[in-house]
């Protein structure tokens, strides 16, 4: 693609004589090519080798499946929160982390406490703009403390 005089020129094996069309197709393949940059990004879900043919045919799964995620978390933040992009969004939900909380007991029990932390006003805004709730936080839960475990074995 070369840019001339404020147009840009592309050249395709397309057959397609509408230039809105072309244009079109190529625009949703910069958007493809973003999802896999997306994927690949992250590290911990990148594949490493790429040798078997299972392999090969999950990791193309996978990307389709991050690709049409992408493309619905967009429309749905197009009208709901205009402005944002996808990542951003992601950044800030990264926020919303499970914590265990544990307070030992006089008799030698420990209370479980897993939670995440209130959200920031900004998240609860945009939790609020996209009309989602966070999950109850889960109920305590009393064992028997490690410490007490250890000893005993």
């Amino acid at each position: 693609m070369r840019r001339r005089a404020g147009r840009y020129l592309l050249r395709t094996n397309l057959t397609e004589s509408d230039p809105a069309k072309l244009g079109e197709c190529y625009l949703r393949l910069v958007a493809v090519e973003e999802a896999f940059k997306t994927l690949k990004g992250d590290p911990s879900i990148r594949p490493i080798y790429h040798q078997h043919e299972h392999r090969i045919e999950a990791y193309i799964f996978i990307a389709f499946l991050a690709y049409c995620l992408r493309i619905t978390r967009g429309h749905r933040l197009k009208h709901l929160a205009p402005g944002l992009t996808t990542r951003s969004v992601l950044a800030k939900f990264s926020a919303v982390q499970m914590i265990d909380v544990r307070i030992p007991t006089s008799d030698g029990r420990e209370l479980a406490l897993t939670r995440y932390p209130r959200p920031e006003p900004d998240l609860k805004l945009l939790l609020e703009q996209l009309g989602l709730t966070l999950p109850a936080q889960p109920p305590p839960k009393i064992t028997v403390a490690q410490a007490a475990t250890a000893t005993s074995l």
